[in-house]
């Protein structure tokens, strides 16, 4: 029989922390204000793409199609401008160099600054929808993070309770944007809280149910990706067995890209030029290769469902990321979620182009879908958050799981291996990126008390 001192172990320890109530009175308003938030920044993108490209009803690729070379040169360089000179204002609105959530929800407890942050996230939004190539998951996660560490300080929450908090209003954030509340759940602890510990799970639940529920009044219900009933074979198991370990080793690559162009973001009135230049070039390109524009969600879908060539895929492979790079270099703000799934499923229909030579008959779609979890979960660091995500947004469960699972644990296991940091690591000094792998060591998770 189990006293009254052993129950009380088995209680998560923000339940019993002083303050408990308000915790979870915080973690049920945060996921309303995200996903009040995500909804109102998706429907911002919407209308910023829509003005800018012509294009009613349209995705961005098909209006991008569509415009003219002149409207292509004059969106991106308008958008580098608009960057530009909102880099330079928000450098303005608090001390400090960063805002990044993963930086602010490890070292400093989750604390952001606000106007800053929020700033950055509407910035982010109008350029992607003017066709930066980056993620707009960006901008609903920085407005989760600021909710939550809104209400820590309303509500005195301690600082372990804040940081739980800030995390899962981030991770509510990205489920609010694409539907996906258990995806994004398990994304903030597994990726950017960096515990998976049973103990974290019910918060992250809750907020992230809570904001995908709110935002579902005034978003569509429904998979981001629509993918035809793909299932398992003996070729395309074989084939992820060596996939795998190749989009470990790209995605290697492309985190220390990432790194690089992070570490080497315009400073001082370069600011202004650097972006402008950079959008331009990127507006340059999309004149003949219309698909390097946005965040990616075009393409993938196109390759999902095996309506994308081998030879443009090819292309884009090189293309597509070149693009991300160059923004995010810039100093343009933005998610790197999508940009990395697409080039999972580029790198996905690539080497899936050359196996049917070898072994023909598997739909060229689901080396796509395949290759984007690989990618994924190797530049992540979260092999069972993207899993679930992947199941979310494809609204695909276990018909083709098996492969699946085996592309993401041998890409994440290659690449972990070589370069332990992911995308959002990208920002972190040396010494920040060794403390935050070392604590993904099971040893340094805190024991329950």
């Amino acid at each position: 029989m189990i006293d009254a001192a052993e129950a009380s172990k088995l209680v998560p320890a923000t339940l019993r922390q002083p303050g408990a109530v308000r915790f979870w009175i915080a973690v049920f308003l945060t996921g309303i204000g995200t996903g009040i938030g995500a909804a109102l920044l998706t429907l911002l993108l919407q209308a910023v793409q829509h003005v800018m490209w012509l294009g009613p009803g349209a995705s961005l690729l098909d209006a991008a199609q569509h415009a003219s070379a002149q409207r292509h040169m004059l969106v991106l360089i308008g958008a580098g401008l608009l960057t530009g000179a909102g880099q330079l204002v928000l450098v303005r609105l608090s001390s400090g160099n960063g805002i990044d959530i993963s930086a602010a929800i490890w070292f400093e407890a989750g604390r952001l600054p606000p106007l800053r942050t929020l700033g950055s996230a509407v910035l982010s939004v109008i350029i992607v929808g003017m066709g930066a190539s980056l993620g707009r998951e960006g901008a609903p996660k920085q407005a989760g993070a600021v909710i939550a560490n809104a209400l820590s300080d309303r509500g005195g929450l301690s600082d372990e309770q804040r940081q739980l908090l800030v995390a899962c209003g981030a991770g509510a954030g990205m489920a609010a944007a694409y539907g996906v509340p258990l995806g994004g759940a398990l994304f903030a602890l597994e990726v950017l809280r960096g515990v998976l510990a049973l103990r974290l799970v019910l918060p992250a639940l809750v907020t992230s149910l809570v904001a995908t529920a709110v935002s579902w009044m005034a978003l569509p219900d429904a998979p981001t990706y629509l993918i035809p009933a793909y299932e398992s074979s003996t070729s395309i198991i074989v084939w992820a067995l060596f996939a795998g370990p190749v989009a470990g080793v790209v995605s290697v690559g492309y985190v220390r890209v990432i790194a690089w162009a992070d570490r080497n973001k315009p400073r001082g009135w370069k600011r202004l030029v650097a972006p402008t230049l950079a959008l331009g070039l990127v507006g340059f390109a999309s004149i003949w290769f219309p698909q390097i524009l946005g965040n990616g969600k075009d393409v993938s879908q196109l390759a999902f469902t095996g309506h994308s060539a081998p030879l443009l895929m090819l292309i884009l492979l090189v293309l597509k990321p070149l693009a991300t790079v160059l923004c995010l270099g810039s100093g343009a703000p933005g998610g790197l979620f999508t940009p990395s799934l697409t080039l999972g499923a580029l790198l996905g229909g690539v080497l899936g182009s050359a196996w049917t030579l070898l072994w023909p008959g598997e739909p060229a779609g689901l080396f796509a879908v395949i290759g984007a979890a690989a990618v994924l979960a190797a530049t992540t660091q979260g092999p069972i958050s993207t899993v679930v995500l992947m199941m979310e947004l494809t609204g695909r469960d276990r018909s083709f799981i098996v492969p699946l699972l085996l592309a993401v644990a041998t890409a994440t296991l290659v690449s972990r291996t070589v370069e332990p940091r992911s995308i959002y690591d990208a920002r972190l000094t040396d010494a920040q990126v060794l403390a935050r792998i070392r604590s993904r060591e099971p040893a340094s998770e805190p024991t329950r008390n």
